[in-house]
């Protein structure tokens, strides 16, 4: 079974790629480049090969808090949403700058939850998202986190990739993180953890598991 489903993966046409903050940014919240560059030539290989590529990626407060000098996150929601607002304009850049070097063009797409809960914004979105994958542009998304607040925030871009992936009936959603996967236990508390390398079916014995602790993706605090 999981031959089969690595053949129907080689076969997707449409593919988002979610990225988090802690693979993208050092301790410091400093951008990792050299990796942000390894990501971007591995997506343009993609669209390259004649698929269409969708990126949700993280990082808008670890790049703020690094660029600002900042050494933990702030409390205060305004003070995370201006650093963040420092932060995305820089992302968006280097994403930007280096794309363009392997020859295709970006478009930044930032969203909240209303976006994709409200119906006429939900069809607005979704034919954005379609019209510039039509264009051959790789949108890059990420959560609006300069007005997001709680009531309409998405929590974290995991639920955010899901939800567009959903959003634009993508064929394969690929989650990158700095963990090496879903654990029968939290790996870092139980010695007796292991990694389950395939998952068939999501039944109630895989939805009980544990999640991976909070701080393991989000190290700048």
């Amino acid at each position: 079974m999981e031959e089969t489903f690595r053949k129907r993966l080689k076969k997707a046409k449409n593919i988002l790629v979610k990225v988090g903050t802690s693979t993208l940014t050092y301790p410091s919240g400093k951008l990792n480049l050299n990796y942000i560059e390894r990501i971007v030539r591995e997506l343009a290989d993609l669209k390259n090969q004649g698929k269409e590529v969708v990126l949700v990626s993280s990082g808008a407060i670890g790049a703020g808090l690094g660029k600002l000098g900042f050494k933990k996150k702030p409390k205060t929601t305004p003070e995370k949403q201006a650093i963040a607002a420092v932060g995305q304009g820089m992302l968006i850049q280097v994403y930007e700058k280096v794309f363009s070097e392997y020859g295709h063009t970006v478009a930044q797409l930032l969203l909240t939850r209303d976006d994709l809960v409200n119906r006429q914004r939900y069809v607005n979105a979704r034919n954005t998202l379609t019209t510039l994958l039509k264009f051959g542009v790789i949108p890059i998304i990420n959560e609006n986190d300069t007005v997001s607040v709680d009531e309409i925030e998405f929590g974290d871009n995991d639920n955010l990739s899901a939800l567009v992936a959903s959003l634009i009936d993508v064929d394969l959603l690929i989650n990158l993180s700095d963990i090496d996967g879903l654990y029968t236990a939290n790996p870092h508390t139980d010695s007796d953890a292991e990694l389950i390398t395939f998952v068939p079916d999501i039944n109630g014995e895989i939805e009980t598991l544990p999640p991976a602790p909070a701080e393991l993706w989000e190290p700048v605090e």
